[in-house]
């Protein structure tokens, strides 16, 4: 079994579940990425858990954020 490396975002922009989804599915589109879950706080702060084999740069995370929706590293 190899080793997760669990990395958390706090990300803004994000006001419903769609939107969480949208974070979602672009960001479990990054290289290596297993798993990918959304703490939301509509209108504030939410986080994103992403797991996988090794830790993302936050600039790929920011990219990928941008490219689902008006969405921002806090």
């Amino acid at each position: 079994m190899t080793e997760q490396d669990v990395q958390s975002f706090e990300v803004t922009g994000m006001t419903c579940g769609h939107c969480a989804s949208a974070v979602t599915d672009e960001i479990k589109q990054l290289p290596g990425v297993t798993d990918v879950t959304v703490n939301l706080v509509a209108g504030g702060t939410s986080t994103v858990r992403v797991t996988g084999p090794e830790p993302l740069d936050d600039a790929l995370v920011a990219t990928a954020l941008e490219e689902a929706g008006d969405y921002r590293l806090a």
